[in-house]
């Protein structure tokens, strides 16, 4: 039964799919501004990397992480290495509340996430004003912050929705 669930199609899309959103969502770097929504933002790539690495830590690798991180400091102009270190970071935070959680709940997840994501926005402020005096506008940070927020929830529902759909897996 392992063999036939292994080489189905859907496994290997499954298993890959992370990686490719992942990427995809670093070097698109979509912004709603051409829309006429101004002030509505959020960082897909801390949903997605919180979400896998708490959820299914053997989809998206450490190295991956780093690589996606210089990427997107490439393409957003930033100082090498700040969205690395940022990623990174995530990462420690999902493991670490993988490691002390005995029942997964998505509400404590969420509200975890909160505190990772503004723990990890002060900490990328703190070294892009004070050690390389890059501006950054405060109102744009904290409105990226809230929507990256409440669209977590939104994203976890689904990619556990796509997952159940094509692996057929009611623990997905």
């Amino acid at each position: 039964m392992n063999n036939i669930y292994r080489n189905n199609k859907f496994w290997n899309l499954n298993k890959y799919l992370p990686i490719i959103l992942l990427f995809t969502s670093v070097l698109n770097e979509i912004d709603f501004n051409n829309l006429g929504l101004r002030y509505f933002s959020f960082n897909f790539s801390y949903i997605l990397i919180f979400y896998y690495s708490l959820k299914k830590t053997e989809s998206l690798g450490y190295g991956l992480i780093f690589i996606a991180g210089l990427f997107n400091d490439v393409i957003v102009s930033l100082p090498l290495g700040i969205s690395s270190l940022i990623y990174l970071l995530i990462c420690g935070f999902a493991a670490y509340l993988r490691n002390i959680t005995l029942r997964p709940n998505l509400i404590k997840d969420w509200i975890f996430f909160l505190i990772t994501i503004l723990v990890v926005n002060s900490i990328s402020y703190t070294f892009l004003t004070l050690i390389f005096s890059y501006k950054i506008e405060y109102l744009n940070l904290l409105i990226n912050s809230l929507f990256t927020f409440l669209l977590y929830i939104v994203f976890s529902y689904f990619i556990s929705f796509i997952e159940k759909l094509t692996l057929g897996n009611p623990n997905a």
